[in-house]
């Protein structure tokens, strides 16, 4: 089977996308043809092979959208005419299908779009409501046309017909590093207001005078971008980095970070990062989002703490540090209960099947 994979809006390293998906698909003996805006394969730890063609094309990104839309439409166009499946990453490739007869096409659905459009800056607020309407349209017409799946259950009653849950569940190693050595704390994941930046930036000013340093990995926007370059020394930002690098950096530390703000688009969904830490051995400390407070509390592998509160975040990571058998024991619950429901292999093959299975149908 190929597959041709397509993004405009995510980074081609996405962990879901190319880290999780493109990986199994090319373990299960499948080729991909990957569109996406990749300047450089150095990020990529597969390099392009004949089971692997990677065509870069340009990124969407706030209102200028239009060139890297048709770019997508015209590289989805030739590389679709000899596919089985197309596999769509973003709400705005809907436009960008081209109009001859193509495969079977399937819409991976990463986000509650319509609600995620009260935190893009980019777009006016005037314009939000119409276009949050234009978007649940758009989703009634994308299940009529092509396949679809869903990243959370959550996601579930936003449509009519059922489609598969793909979650985002994770590699889970092993053995984990114990937490802590290192009197490090760690956010994994995109920089942003609504993703609570500006309270990781004083957790980091609180925890600093207490020798315990906060590491943020991650892509930024330019307004968690000037709160993040404004902190001292005691707030270490790595950038984007690959997903596997960034385990390894999570690996041994003192707690790991999940501050998002109580937002539409947030409370329907599992934040990747709770689902990573615990993966690792990491003690979670969230604020209460549903989904990410039930697995914490359920398990008891880490603290839930208030919204916009960085006190209450900096007191639970000064707990852990002061008690190495607390945060031991949090890390070990959270790392069984990652190996017994949130592995990605077991995942993965559901994910290859059913692609099959919708490219077999045509």
């Amino acid at each position: 089977m190929r597959v041709v994979v397509c993004t405009i809006v995510h980074h081609p390293a996405d962990a879901r996308i190319y880290h999780r998906q493109i990986r199994a698909l090319l373990d299960a003996g499948h080729a991909v043809d990957y569109l996406a805006p990749v300047n450089s394969t150095d990020f990529l730890s597969e390099r392009p092979t004949p089971a692997l063609r990677i065509t870069s094309i340009p990124r969407a990104s706030g209102r200028r959208r239009l060139g890297a839309l048709l770019a997508a439409r015209r590289q989805l166009t030739v590389h679709a005419a000899d596919a089985d499946l197309v596999l769509l990453h973003d709400p705005e490739l809907l436009l960008a299908l081209p109009r001859i007869r193509r495969p079977a096409t399937v819409w991976d659905v990463h986000e509650d779009t319509a609600a995620a459009l009260s935190t893009k800056a980019w777009l006016p607020r005037a314009l939000r409501p119409p276009t949050a309407m234009a978007v649940h349209a758009a989703e009634r017409i994308a299940e009529r046309r092509m396949h679809l799946i869903l990243a959370e259950h959550g996601y579930v009653s936003r449509f009519r017909q059922p489609h598969p849950v793909v979650p985002n569940t994770t590699y889970v190693p092993e053995v984990p590093a114990p937490p802590g050595a290192d009197r490090r704390v760690v956010y994994v994941g995109h920089l942003s207001p609504d993703r609570g930046v500006a309270e990781l930036a004083e957790v980091a000013a609180l925890l600093g005078p207490h020798g315990i340093s906060v590491h943020l990995i991650g892509p930024a926007d330019a307004r968690a971008r000037a709160l993040i370059e404004a902190c001292g020394p005691a707030l270490r930002w790595h950038g984007f980095v690959p997903n596997d690098e960034a385990m390894r950096l999570l690996d041994g530390a003192l707690a790991g970070l999940s501050l998002l703000r109580d937002e539409p688009n947030f409370r329907h969904s599992l934040p990747t990062k709770v689902v990573e830490y615990m993966a690792h051995g990491v003690p979670v400390v969230t604020t209460p989002l549903p989904a990410a407070a039930d697995l914490a509390q359920r398990h008891d592998c880490g603290f839930v703490v208030p919204f916009r509160d960085p006190h209450a975040a900096a007191a639970a990571v000064l707990r852990l540090d002061a008690d190495p058998a607390l945060r031991l024991a949090m890390g070990q619950r959270g790392h069984a209960a990652a190996r017994e429901s949130l592995g990605w292999p077991a995942d993965a093959k559901d994910f290859v099947a059913q692609l099959q299975a919708w490219a077999q149908c045509g």
